[in-house]
C-alpha cells in the first residue's frame, strides 16, 4: 500500500512518513512496511536515485555483475529452449527486476553474435521498478533499442504466443508477511511504533494469509516465526499469463518448506537485512537504507506454478546448471577473443560460477514450462 499523498512532503524521510501512518492508523502488516522500505517511489531501497546497491560499494553481489559468463550461458540455454519451442518467427523474453540491464545486454549480445536466428526473432521486455535503473538500462541497451521495451508486466494485456519470463534474485526481495504461533493460535507480525522506534506488534492474520497457512500445512511451534510470500504466488500467476507457450525461469536462493518450517536454525524465520555486505541485526532500522531479503520456499513456487498451469521442468543448483548448459564452452570461446589480461579476469570470474564454494553454489534454478 503506498504512503498517502498528504504524507509525501519532500522534506519528510520515509521513516517519518511510515511512523506518521502507523501513529494515525495503527500497526501495519510487515508486508506493507517492507513494500515501502524497498519500493517507495522516492526513498525505497531499490528506487533511490544513484544509490550503489551492487558490487563492492553496495550491499550485495549478483551473478550477472560478477561474471559475463552468467548471461552468456543463459543465452545459450535460451537458444536451446527456442528450438524446443519450434523456432517460432517471433518470441519475447520478459525480464523482471532487470536493474541496470547487465543481464539483458549480455544475453542480447551473445544471441546476436552466436545465435543469429534466435536474435532475429527476439523481443525483450524489461520490468524494472526503479526509474533510475531504467534510465541506466536504457543507455546500456541503446544498441538494441529496436527490440527492447520497458513495461510493467502487470500492464501487458495481450499474451504473446511464445515467451520466457526470467528473474534473478527477484522473488527473495518481494515483500512478505510474517506469522508466529502464540498460545496455540496463528498471529501475524505487524509493525508498530513505540517512542518513535519501529517495533513488532502481533495482529490477527487476514483471511488470505490464514487460508494459505492452513492449506500449506503450517505447523509452527510456540513462538516460532515464518515468512509467507503471497507476492510470489501472484507473480507466478501473472508470469504464466504472459504467453501461450514458454518457460518461467527463476534464479534465487531458497529451501524446501519442510526445512523452512522444521529446521532448528529456521525457528526465527529467514528475514535478513544487509548493509555494505554485512548482516544487520535490526530489520526495522532505517527503512530504505538497507536491503531486506528472505529465503524463498521452493515448495510454494512449484505448487503456485502448478496452479498457474506451469509444470516443473528442472530444479537444481545454479553452479551445476551453468556447467550443464555449457559455461566452460562459453569461457573457452570468449577467452579466445580477449587479451591475456582480460582472459585472466574472465577465468577468475568463472570461479564464482562453478566452484563448490563460489557465488553460484548458493543459488538454485527453477525452470517451469507451459504448453497448451
Amino acid at each position: 500500500m503506498p504512503i498517502p499523498a498528504e504524507e509525501e512532503n519532500e522534506n519528510d524521510s520515509l521513516t517519518r512518513r511510515l511512523r506518521a501512518r502507523i501513529e494515525r492508523d495503527g500497526p501495519i502488516s510487515f508486508c506493507d512496511w517492507m513494500q515501502a522500505a524497498l519500493y517507495d517511489e522516492r526513498d525505497g531501497y531499490y528506487c533511490r536515485v544513484s544509490r550503489a546497491r551492487q558490487g563492492r560499494a553496495g550491499d550485495y553481489r549478483t551473478a550477472p555483475e560478477s561474471s559475463p559468463l552468467f548471461a552468456a550461458t543463459f543465452a545459450r540455454y535460451f537458444s536451446k529452449l527456442f528450438s524446443e519451442l519450434g523456432s517460432p518467427p517471433a518470441w519475447t523474453i520478459f525480464e523482471a527486476g532487470a536493474g541496470s540491464g547487465d543481464f539483458a545486454y549480455g544475453v542480447l549480445t551473445s544471441l546476436q553474435t552466436h545465435h543469429a536466428s534466435v536474435f532475429a526473432a527476439t523481443n525483450y521486455v524489461i520490468d524494472e521498478v526503479s526509474a533510475d535503473a531504467r534510465v541506466r538500462a536504457s543507455a546500456r541497451l541503446s544498441d538494441f533499442a529496436d527490440r527492447v521495451k520497458f513495461e510493467s508486466l502487470s500492464e501487458v494485456t495481450t499474451p504473446v504466443e511464445v515467451g520466457i519470463v526470467f528473474t534473478n534474485e527477484l522473488i527473495d526481495a518481494l515483500p512478505v508477511h510474517r506469522v508466529t504461533m502464540r498460545d496455540g493460535g496463528l498471529r501475524q507480525l505487524c509493525v508498530g511504533v513505540d517512542q518513535d522506534v519501529f517495533v513488532w506488534a502481533e495482529c490477527d492474520p487476514d483471511k488470505r494469509l490464514q487460508n494459505y497457512c492452513l492449506n500449506a500445512g503450517f505447523s509452527l511451534a510456540e513462538g516460532q516465526i515464518a515468512e509467507v510470500n503471497l507476492n510470489a504466488e501472484d507473480f507466478l500467476s501473472a508470469a504464466a499469463s504472459l504467453f501461450d507457450r514458454g518457460f518461467v525461469i527463476t534464479v534465487d536462493y531458497g529451501a524446501e518448506r519442510e526445512e523452512l518450517l522444521h529446521a532448528p536454525h529456521r525457528h526465527e524465520g529467514t528475514l535478513r537485512a544487509f548493509h555494505r555486505h554485512q548482516l544487520h541485526g535490526d530489520t526495522l532500522t532505517n527503512p530504505g537504507e538497507q536491503d531486506l531479503t528472505t529465503t524463498i520456499d521452493w515448495t510454494q513456487m512449484r505448487e503456485a506454478g502448478a496452479r498457474a498451469g506451469l509444470k516443473t521442468a528442472r530444479h537444481e543448483r545454479l553452479d551445476q546448471f551453468l556447467l550443464a548448459e555449457g559455461l566452460l564452452d562459453e569461457l573457452e570461446m570468449l577467452t579466445s577473443m580477449l587479451s591475456d589480461l582480460d582472459a585472466l579476469r574472465l577465468r577468475t570470474s568463472a570461479r564464482e560460477m562453478i566452484m563448490p564454494h563460489g557465488l553460484a553454489a548458493s543459488f538454485q534454478v527453477l525452470v517451469q514450462k507451459k504448453y497448451p
